[in-house]
């Protein structure tokens, strides 16, 4: 098998190398000390880690405020509509009271003419 630059078979580029082991479940990783980037590589990782951790529970703070939010106005619609629904039977209520007095005040000038007709006949027989 080619090697690059003379490195020992199984040896990655980046520093790490593996040795065979009596049995095939192991496997050896030795770091080599000249690629110290790993560690730095390792503590950015952790920091994108650390960072992903921060967004997704401000996420999850946010979600529950808009959760929260939608709730009170789910509860003040429900109230606005309740409120609106007794005030459209008030309305009815009043529109068969007040169509019923309407209908009261025709008879009444039915009435009053009624009576005004028979006192002008009255009055011109005479």
């Amino acid at each position: 098998m080619a090697t690059k630059s003379g490195a020992a078979p199984y040896r990655s580029s980046d520093g790490l190398s593996t040795r065979q082991v009596a049995t095939s479940d192991e496997i050896q990783l030795q770091i080599d000390p000249m690629h110290g980037d790993l560690d730095d590589e390792i503590m950015g990782l952790r920091k994108q880690v650390r960072l992903l951790r921060n967004v997704a529970q401000e996420i999850e703070t946010e979600a529950k405020f808009q959760n929260d939010f939608m709730n009170q106005l789910q509860m003040i619609l429900i109230k606005a509509q309740a409120g609106v629904k007794n005030n459209v039977r008030r309305l009815n209520k009043s529109i068969v009271q007040s169509g019923s007095n309407h209908i009261l005040h025709v008879v009444l000038f039915a009435l009053f003419c009624l009576f005004l007709v028979v006192l002008w006949s009255k009055i011109t027989r005479r």
